[in-house]
């Protein structure tokens, strides 16, 4: 047993096998120490199954021969049974089933015994049954097995043969694939030179910092140079210098470039990098290979420079908003050169700007597109000037309006000289701040502080508004202090500069003299002002800061005045009364000094009483002052200070001694107690006020009611009480009333005039209530029991009460409601007209309008359906009934919609055929109009029944409890039909036959009698048919004669095309519909199934034989005369060879000798056009570059030729030429000569003559055929 587990599907391994694996474990003695033995299997491997029958019994090939000796016996048993079959089918399945069974039991049961080889899987014995069940199929349900086709097309892969126009059988497609007709090809091999260049890539190079040395590529290709010079031009002396390489430098460089190639490469160009360490313009001066032979050289030019450099030249940071940046930026590099520098304003990235540089009086030939290789001539050493590649200090101006405020920088991101070296600094954004300003001591950023500039004006006064101070007081000057940016004032302190002139030597229209004294005070917050405190005119100069001069706004002048102090006089005189003569007050005359507005502060002090101080407010110099007790008293009056605009501390006036004295006994007055605030009333309705009368009773009122300028006068006498409650008359007319007391007289009987009065707001109409519109009326049309809102038109103060009923509600419930808009509306649900009963606002009863009393509501009609009746419907008890229909036929029914568009309609179609079980199917659809039309369904003879069952329009859905199903019935009647008795036969007719001998065409015929047949008969080759018709036929069996006279020659297909029975329904045959053929046969015919005459050796000559077969085509081909025997109604040939093939003679199987039909049908078979290349074989030419070389072709077949040629990589071993390029040319003669100069294989893809053409390309999806096109 080896080493290796097998599973138990596997066979078993002979004992050869076993021990070759065996020995492949056994090491080689001497070349390794002894092993330890392989590890056991694992206890399943170990002991494998044991076999039912012993091998010691019975050994394994015997067990398996017996078992194949087993299966033998039951197929023998098997095809016994398969050719004892018979017909019947109970037979078949019960054999069918007998043998899956045995071969079941067998297939599975075969692998219990352990029989070496016989082992199978479960999935194996699986598959073994199913291909034993399609046998077993195929042998007891006796199906045929196509093995005929199968062998046929067997035979076409394995025997491809057709017969030729020479009636011998040939292989297509070595007639079409003749290899021979294109030979030869040529291949062009271009010798290689050598070459060798510097820099061809024309790569900038530089020295400078950290490059201290640089490589210069010299490629060289097909050539291994041993010599090689340098000339360098000293770009700061203008002299020359000749380097030489020497061959053991250049093997070591050479070493180096063949380790960038493969091994096996020994064609491309290879890179020696020359190392310098010196600026100057090199050029490839000489270079010569191991022939001792100067290599060719290509004209290039390198420069070696010094890299550029830049910087930023210091310039102060902080600056004012509007002034330039002036600054530089210092660039050390070749000219002309490239900067780029970005901006950020405030952080704001403002994008990259690149300046091109070219200093004046500069000539450079970097400066002009190079047409050459060489920058400088060196035909004069003497002449040379190199001057131009020398490195350049260049100050570069930055004049820039800094016009925000805010932080201002400029970085320096890349310099680019004129060769193409680029010094790029952008990889300083990612180092650290310290870093960034100072690379290697040279500054890449300026950064700029943009100042606002400060303003300053005066606020508040100007110089037609002084500013007016106590003498003695200081005052801050009213600055306001702000910038040119945001409005706040910044980069404080402030020096602020001002001009002052004396108030007594200032010029009268308030200019400045020349004794004007200029001062300067610094400001260090804005809040802090400027305090001043003489007396004069005052103008701002200037404002600055630390860093910006500000600008002065208007008003910039003020003028500071020191204004008298207050003073008053008095002078008084008593009021007397008129009636009494008695005194009743005092009128002071106040005679005022200041600035007003004034406040005056007195006593008032009744003699026995307490002292009352007042304050007295005068806006002018002169008043007089009432002093009127309203009790009976002496009273003292002490004026005892006052104050003014200026000076705000009262100023006292007791020194003064300002007493008044007087004794005083008021008359009588009165006054409305309830006057404030306007009363409001209802219009009809009097109002009562509250009087207080002084004096002594009893007294007598006269008072006035004033209303739109009309005075009504009232009087109310012998009033004993201090305390009197005034009525009023019922005020009828709305608006404003005015109740003005004018007079009281009490027992002393003066007359008092009185000045005081009350307000009464009367409304102008008594509130009333009525309906609004609704789209201009007072009626309404909405969804049954939808909830609608009713517009009111409310007059008076809200809130409102209102009270409705519906006048056609049986019980006259009255409603009463609160409303708060004078708009507002009122909620109905139920259908009527609506009535305002009453109305109340908030304080006053209403009235209501009796014009807009009632408004009415009704509701939309819901939608119905219904059928009109006409000739085509009438209606039966509940349904209506259409008129019937054939089946197939367009009908509709016109439904009529009440209620408002669109309706949604849904039925149900029941249709009971005429046999068969009936089916419903529900449907629904939509109708735009109030009219709609309902196709009927006649697909399908029955009786139909179309259910409405639900109906819905815009304002309503369907409602089951309002809605009666409508019912439509309609018969459709089945269309007849008509069919051939015998579908398919062939009827022959002749054409010298007479009516009695035709045969007759039977016909059934399905429907209601009378029938009308209509029949179409169409020959072949005719593409217009004729139609027969047949009338009246009264049963349903038909034998046709058809006549001769629409009969001719050659097969004809008879087909039903119309019938039509006694209903009117008629059936239109489909054109696929099974027919029958007439054949009228005479003489046969043969025609060409193309029209052309000219045909190519290849082609296929075919045509179509007419008569009955088998058929004998006689023909005559290369002056030989052939006949062919031709079984069907097709003879075809294949042209094998060039020549002339005519068709003189046809017979069929009906046909004689003296009925053979003569004909003369002459096809042209020409030859395939040939090219040769280089006389059919394969030549290779050797050119050298620029050279050419002559091509060949030779041409077989008729002049013009067309041909096609490609030339093609060199082909390699293994791998497939790439065609480069695709010509075409044109022949008149049978030779012609290409000359051609690249390299590569030229070969004729395609030929083509006058009538034939050949191709070797293969057609898209026919790989492996050759392009074959006639012309």
């Amino acid at each position: 047993m080896n080493g290796t587990p097998r599973l138990r599907s596997a066979y078993p391994s002979s004992p050869g096998s076993a021990q070759k694996i065996y020995e492949k474990h056994v090491p080689s003695p001497g070349l390794q120490g002894p092993r330890s033995p392989l590890p056991s299997a694992a206890p399943s491997q170990a002991n494998p199954p044991t076999p039912m029958i012993p091998f010691t019994l019975i050994d394994a090939p015997s067990q398996r021969l017996y078992a194949f000796l087993f299966y033998a016996g039951l197929n023998i048993w098997r095809f016994t049974d398969f050719f004892g079959l018979v017909t019947d089918e109970t037979e078949s399945l019960w054999l069918f089933m007998k043998w899956l069974a045995i071969d079941s039991v067998f297939l599975y049961g075969l692998p219990e015994f352990q029989i070496p080889w016989l082992q199978w899987s479960s999935s194996t014995t699986a598959m073994l049954v199913i291909l034993h069940t399609f046998m077993n199929a195929f042998l007891m349900f006796r199906i045929p097995i196509p093995l005929t086709a199968w062998l046929a097309a067997f035979t076409k892969i394995i025997y491809d043969r057709e017969l030729a126009v020479s009636e011998r059988s040939v292989k297509p497609a070595s007639i079409l694939h003749n290899s021979s007709l294109i030979l030869g090809k040529q291949i062009i091999h271009i010798l290689p030179e050598g070459s060798a260049m510097l820099n061809p890539n024309q790569s900038p190079f530089c020295l400078g910092g950290s490059q201290a040395s640089v490589n210069l590529p010299i490629r060289i290709n097909q050539t291994n140079p041993i010599l090689i010079e340098l000339l360098r031009v000293d770009l700061d002396t203008n002299a020359n210098e000749t380097i030489t390489v020497t061959a053991k430098e250049i093997s070591r460089l050479k070493r180096q470039a063949d380790k960038e190639h493969a091994k096996n490469d020994h064609l491309s160009p290879r890179f020696l990098q020359y190392t310098v360490k010196e600026t100057g313009l090199y050029r490839l001066q000489k270079v010569v290979d191991e022939s001792k032979l100067e290599v060719q050289r290509r004209m290039s030019d390198t420069l070696v420079v010094t890299c550029p450099t830049a910087m930023v030249k210091a310039a102060p940071q902080d600056k004012c908003k509007g002034a330039l940046s002036d600054f530089y930026l210092q660039v050390d590099a070749t000219p002309p050169l490239k900067i780029k520098y970005s901006k950020t304003v405030n952080r704001d990235d403002h994008g990259h700007v690149v300046l091109s540089i070219h200093p004046e009086n500069l000539v450079s030939p970097l400066a002009r597109q190079r047409t050459s290789g060489a920058l400088v001539s060196l035909d004069s050493a003497a002449q040379v000037d190199v001057s131009w590649a020398r490195t350049q200090s260049i100050e570069i101006p930055l004049n820039e309006s800094l016009g925000v405020g805010g932080g201002w920088q400029y970085t320096i991101d890349e310099v680019q000289d004129a060769c193409g070296n680029v010094a790029n600094y952008s990889h300083i954004r990612t180092l650290e701040q310290s870093q960034q300003k100072m690379i290697k001591g040279r500054r890449l950023e300026q950064h700029f502080l943009v100042h606002e500039r400060p303003r300053v004006a005066l606020r508040g006064y100007d110089s037609q508004h002084p500013i007016k101070v106590e003498k003695g007081k200081s005052k801050p000057l009213p600055i306001q202090l702000s910038s040119t940016g945001s409005g706040k004032a910044e980069d404080a302190p402030y020096t602020l500069s001002y001009l002052f002139t004396p108030q007594d030597d200032t010029i009268p229209d308030q200019k400045h003299s020349n004794s004007a004294i200029l001062n300067e005070v610094v400001i260090i917050t804005p809040s802090d002002g400027l305090k001043v405190r003489e007396p004069g005119l005052y103008t701002l100069q200037s404002i600055r800061t630390h860093f910006c001069e500000g600008e002065v706004m208007e008003p910039s002048s003020c003028l500071l005045m020191n204004p008298p102090e207050p003073d008053l006089s008095i002078s008084a005189e008593n009021i007397p009364d008129k009636c009494a003569g008695n005194s009743i007050g005092l009128l002071v005359d106040l005679d005022l000094f200041g600035t007003p507005p004034f406040h005056i502060f007195y006593n008032i002090r009744q003699k026995g009483g307490s002292v009352v101080p007042k304050v007295q407010e005068v806006d002018r110099l002169h008043t007089q002052l009432e002093l009127k007790p309203v009790h009976a008293g002496h009273y003292i009056y002490e004026f005892t200070s006052i104050s003014d605009a200026v000076y705000g501390d009262p100023r006292s006036l007791v020194h003064k001694k300002m007493i008044l004295e007087q004794d005083v006994k008021p008359p009588a007055a009165a006054r409305i107690l309830d006057a404030q605030p306007a009363r409001k009333a209802c219009i009809e309705e009097p109002v009562t006020f509250a009087i207080q009368i002084l004096g002594e009773p009893p007294y007598t009122i006269d008072y006035e009611l004033v209303h739109r300028g009309r005075r009504q006068k009232h009087t109310i006498t012998d009033i004993v009480e201090s305390m009197h409650m005034l009525i009023t008359d019922p005020l009828k007319n709305g608006g404003e009333y005015t109740l003005a007391l004018t007079s009281i007289t009490d027992r002393s009987g003066c007359k008092i005039f009185l000045k005081d009065e009350a307000k009464v707001d009367v409304g102008l109409q008594r509130p009333r209530a009525g309906f609004g519109h609704l789209e201009g009326k007072r009626n309404i049309l909405a969804l049954e029991a939808r909830k609608i809102g009713l517009p009111l038109r409310l007059q008076g103060e809200s809130p409102w009460a209102v009270t409705y009923r519906n006048v056609d509600d049986a019980q006259g419930h009255s409603v009463q409601q609160t409303l708060r808009n004078s708009n507002d509306q009122i909620e109905v649900t139920a259908e009527g007209t609506y009535e305002i009963v009453d109305v109340h606002d908030a304080s006053c009863p209403g009235s209501v309008d009796l014009v807009a009393n009632q408004f009415t509501v009704r509701w939309i009609p819901r939608p119905s359906i219904q059928i009109a009746e006409s000739p085509m419907v009438e209606r039966i008890r509940d349904r209506y009934v259409k008129k019937e229909v054939c089946e197939g036929d367009e009908d509709v029914t016109e439904i009529a919609f009440t209620g408002t568009a669109p309706f949604n309609v849904e039925y149900e179609q029941r249709h009971k055929p005429d046999s068969g079980s009936q089916s419903m199917s529900p449907k629904k659809f939509s109708a735009g109009l109030n009219m709609a039309s309902l196709r009927m369904e006649t697909s399908e003879a029955g009786l139909y029944e179309y259910k409405f069952s639900k109906l819905g329009d815009t304002s309503y859905n369907h409602d089951h409890r309002r809605f009666s199903p409508l019912i439509v019935q309609q018969r459709v009647h089945p269309r007849p039909s008509a069919y051939f008795t015998e579908a398919g036969k062939t009827y022959k007719y002749c054409q010298e036959e007479e009516e009695a001998g035709d045969e007759v065409v039977p016909i059934n015929l399905v429907g209601q009698p009378p029938f009308h047949l209509e029949l179409e008969i169409k020959q072949h080759m005719n593409t217009k048919p004729e139609v027969i018709n047949v009338p009246n036929l009264v049963s349903n069996h038909y034998k046709l004669h058809i006549p001769h006279k629409v009969l001719t020659l050659g097969t004809h297909s008879v087909t039903i095309r119309k019938v039509q029975d006694s209903r009117g329904c008629q059936r239109k045959m489909d054109f696929i519909a099974p027919h029958v053929q007439v054949s009228v046969a005479d003489i046969p015919s043969i025609s060409p199934l193309e029209e052309r005459t000219d045909y190519c050796v290849g082609d296929r000559i075919s045509y179509t034989l007419s008569g009955t077969p088998p058929f004998n085509v006689f023909y005559t081909f290369q002056d030989r005369e052939r006949k062919a025997a031709v079984s069907s109604t097709e003879f075809r040939r294949i042209a094998e060879k060039p020549g002339i093939f005519t068709v003189t003679a046809l017979s069929d199987q009906r046909s004689t000798d003296a009925c053979k039909a003569k004909t003369k049908i002459t096809k042209v078979i020409h030859e395939m056009p040939s090219v040769r290349v280089s006389k059919g074989r394969t030549a290779t030419v050797d050119i050298h570059e620029g050279g050419e070389a002559e091509i060949l072709f030779e041409f077989g077949g008729t002049p013009p030729f067309h041909f096609t040629y490609t030339r093609s990589t060199t082909p390699l071993k293994g791998k497939k030429p790439e065609v480069l390029e695709t010509k075409n040319e044109i022949s008149h003669e049978y030779s012609k000569t290409i000359r051609a100069s690249d390299e590569g294989m030229y070969e004729v893809v395609s030929i083509r003559d006058k009538y034939c053409a050949f191709s070797t390309q293969k057609v898209p999806g026919k790989s492996g055929q050759k392009l074959l096109t006639n012309s």
